[in-house]
């Protein structure tokens, strides 16, 4: 007799080709004498663990397995920022959330390539082209930042994912005030004059 035993959750799945549990996704096959495989379907998290394949001989004989389940990122568009737009000398913080198994990593670029200034009161101005973590907070931030920012998630598990996010700076004035002015004259021509 052939049992499957789920070992974690201590549960009997199956015993020959009679699946026990109340579990549509799981089969179990037997090809030959000596070969018996236990299928699941549409693999979920919780399928996740150690399986353990019983035989009731003399002596009993058993094989244990451990299944990693793997989930490729995905970005949680409700927990992200959008575009957004700032004043000059302002600041903006750009979140990224992600999720997926194991827990995604993301990280921050700019679209056009150009470095990311980070500035903080204690190290000053700090330039990167790749910025880690799921907040990218900058401050102060100057017309020379607006463009466009890609998050990106990524665990190992493919595809990775991204998501592009627009940043305005509304400029301020920086300059001595002009004056135009305009003249005008309005002559008159009426017909027959030459």
């Amino acid at each position: 007799m052939v049992a499957w035993i789920k070992a974690d959750a201590k549960a009997i799945l199956a015993i020959h080709e009679h699946v026990i549990t109340n579990n549509g996704r799981l089969s179990v096959t037997h090809n030959d004498y000596n070969t018996w495989t236990l299928v699941i379907r549409n693999v979920k998290m919780e399928d996740r663990g150690v399986y353990m394949c019983q035989v009731n001989t003399d002596p009993m004989k058993m094989q244990t397995a451990f299944l990693e389940v793997v989930i490729p990122p995905d970005i949680v568009y409700e927990e992200t920022s959008g575009d957004m737009m700032v004043p000059e000398g302002g600041s903006a913080k750009l979140v990224c959330k992600a999720r997926g198994y194991p827990k995604p990593k993301i990280i921050w670029r700019r679209e056009d390539g150009r470095e990311i200034i980070a500035r903080n009161g204690t190290h000053g101005k700090m330039k990167a082209t790749v910025v880690e973590g799921e907040m990218l907070s900058l401050t102060k931030v100057t017309r020379s930042e607006m463009g466009a920012y890609m998050c990106i998630a990524s665990n190992g598990v493919p595809p990775s994912v991204s998501k592009r996010m627009k940043l305005q700076v509304h400029c301020k004035f920086n300059g001595p005030l002009l004056f135009f002015r305009c003249y005008a004259m309005l002559f008159t021509h009426s017909k027959g004059e030459t």
